[in-house]
């Protein structure tokens, strides 16, 4: 009978509405979580029959309309470390799942996916989102900076030292005055380090020969054998080999800890020195260009030594300052000693169909059959959207759209209120008919 499939439907009709409701109540209070994607909703109807002459009452069904693929708008944040991804995909995160006997998290072997990216360094120097989500990347080798990008993990900055680095190299770019002026001093200091991360003073003392010929002794009162040594530089016609005028043709005599390579055009002109601070010989080459050019150590006309620069490739050590994130997602440790090194790296996930995610608790997903399999991928790349650092996405719902729709949801529900009232009505005339 059509009144009570009318009955029925206009039923159905308010379970379907408070559903409705129940997206919009969810979405209106999650209107300023970060990363939340809204739920919108859509009706489906069912029939019972329906023919060219006959048309029974249904019934409908509200089902969840998700928008995990629509971007919120993009804002800038205090957080340096907070980042949102501009275009297509989400950042893969962990759960906590208790604690080791070290009192470090334990993680659930499930990956989440979110775009809420309102990251934290925290005390045990995981970078952790607001809703306590732990940011997994890939690491990167210290030695080489490669990533390691057939895993993920979550980022936990381990590094808070920075080892020390010897010294192997000084470069040294100079003039030295064909005419030295008299009682002119022609000297260069430039500070090492040993093996422990020591600074010592390693002094280059010049003097001239004669005309195209100068002496370098090397000293450092650090070092267990003091001075180093001495090594003849010859220039231009000078030296045997007949170089350029002013470029470097050959190194003559040598002293002490010092030697030297052979002439070659077009090869370095370095002299290697042989240091000792105390903790066993020491190699440090002292790089004055290549024989026959004038991109290092030169004499030309003048009367003072000119010191264009002086470098060395040793680094004190170093502790740990805090954490910077690059717009390529490279997060980097900074140490007090200026240095940094890339830790981790940090891909972004894509999905064939994003919208078929499982949604989870904090804004976050799981991934299910029919959202396909998790792409990870640097940023950038393959249609994966790019970093926004120091930024947040915030939640795509629209307040605006979010009312119309409640007050359409109101009045729906009314509607079918009036029809199951109307029906009971005329259900009881039905009755009373038979008195």
């Amino acid at each position: 009978m059509s009144l009570f499939g009318a009955l029925n439907t206009a039923v159905s009709g308010l379970s379907a509405q408070s559903a409705a409701f129940g997206n919009i109540s969810d979405n209106v209070a999650n209107s300023q979580t970060t990363g939340y994607k809204a739920v919108d909703t859509s009706f489906v109807d069912y029939l019972t029959t329906s023919t060219a002459t006959e048309n029974e009452p249904g019934s409908v069904s509200a089902l969840p309309d998700y928008t995990n693929n629509v971007q919120g708008t993009i804002s800038q944040s205090s957080d340096p470390l907070a980042m949102a991804i501009s275009g297509q995909g989400f950042f893969a995160v962990s759960e906590a799942a208790g604690v080791s006997v070290t009192n470090q998290p334990n993680f659930s072997a499930q990956t989440y996916y979110t775009q809420a990216g309102d990251f934290q360094l925290n005390d045990s120097a995981y970078l952790v989102n607001g809703a306590g989500q732990y940011l997994q990347g890939w690491t990167v080798n210290s030695q080489t900076g490669v990533a390691n990008q057939s895993q993920l993990a979550p980022i936990q900055i381990t590094q808070t030292q920075f080892n020390p680095v010897p010294t192997a190299n000084i470069n040294l770019s100079a003039n030295l005055p064909a005419t030295p002026a008299a009682n002119t001093p022609v000297s260069s200091q430039v500070n090492v380090y040993d093996t422990l991360g020591n600074a010592h003073t390693l002094t280059l003392n010049w003097t001239q020969n004669s005309a195209n010929d100068w002496t370098v002794e090397v000293d450092s009162p650090d070092s267990l054998t003091n001075p180093v040594g001495t090594a003849e530089v010859q220039f231009g016609a000078a030296s045997p080999n007949g170089t350029n005028a002013g470029t470097i043709g050959a190194f003559g005599a040598l002293s002490g800890n010092i030697t030297a390579t052979g002439f070659t055009t077009d090869t370095p002109a370095s002299l290697t020195l042989t240091t000792d601070f105390g903790n066993g010989p020491q190699n440090i080459n002292l790089n004055m260009g290549d024989f026959g050019e004038a991109n290092g150590v030169t004499q030309f006309a003048g009367t003072d030594y000119t010191l264009r620069s002086i470098s060395q490739d040793g680094v004190a050590p170093g502790a740990f300052t805090g954490i910077s994130i690059t717009n390529a997602g490279d997060v980097v440790a900074n140490y007090n000693n200026g240095q940094t090194q890339t830790v981790a790296q940090v891909p972004i996930v894509t999905f064939a169909a994003p919208d078929a995610l499982q949604r989870q608790n904090g804004q976050a997903f799981t991934a299910t059959t029919n959202s396909g399999d998790p792409i990870t991928q640097s940023e950038g790349t393959n249609g994966a959207g790019s970093l926004v650092i120091g930024s947040v996405e915030s939640s795509n719902v629209d307040i605006a759209t979010e009312f119309s729709n409640l007050i359409v949801a109101q009045q729906a529900y009314g509607a079918n209120a009036k029809v199951v009232t109307t029906a009971d009505q005329m259900l009881q005339t039905t009755i009373n008919m038979l008195q």
